[in-house]
């Protein structure tokens, strides 16, 4: 199901959530990419922008769509390290991404919790995807919460 392109590309993604957890955020990253190459990155910045719309993947959606100078993403792929929100999903769906790729599931806070299946929430043509280097991503959630609270 995934490809070493996938690999790569998921990887950047989680380089940019360790860039999150050092600077105190949430560690959530992600990437857009359009013909084999990264068009948008993001990282979680709701404390240091204090926004809290400024998740990882409403960022990197926002620099895709201002790099390609359209505001539908349907020949993108979103790889982001973490099940995205309801908010971001109905970005990706309005951005009508063609392919959304997660990491770990998110039960306090992700898309799934609403009790909808992917191809409820995100446009009917998107194509989702969950699970690569899920345990990697999880690993930096509870590490980054471990030492919040400790």
């Amino acid at each position: 199901m995934f490809h070493t392109t996938d690999q790569r590309f998921m990887q950047e993604a989680l380089r940019l959530a360790v860039l999150a957890a050092e600077q105190g955020e949430v560690p959530v990253g992600a990437v857009v990419v359009w013909q084999n190459h990264i068009i948008g990155k993001g990282y979680n910045q709701t404390v240091m922008l204090n926004d809290p719309t400024a998740h990882a993947e409403m960022i990197a959606i926002t620099a895709a769509t201002q790099h390609l100078g359209a505001r539908y993403l349907n020949e993108c792929t979103l790889y982001v390290t973490l099940e995205p929100c309801p908010m971001c999903a109905g970005a990706c769906y309005w951005a009508m991404l063609g392919r959304v790729v997660y990491a770990a599931s998110d039960e306090k806070n992700g898309f799934s919790r609403l009790q909808v299946s992917a191809s409820n929430i995100f446009h009917p043509k998107t194509i989702v995807h969950q699970g690569l280097f899920a345990s990697e991503a999880a690993a930096l959630l509870k590490q980054f919460f471990q030492k919040l609270r400790s």
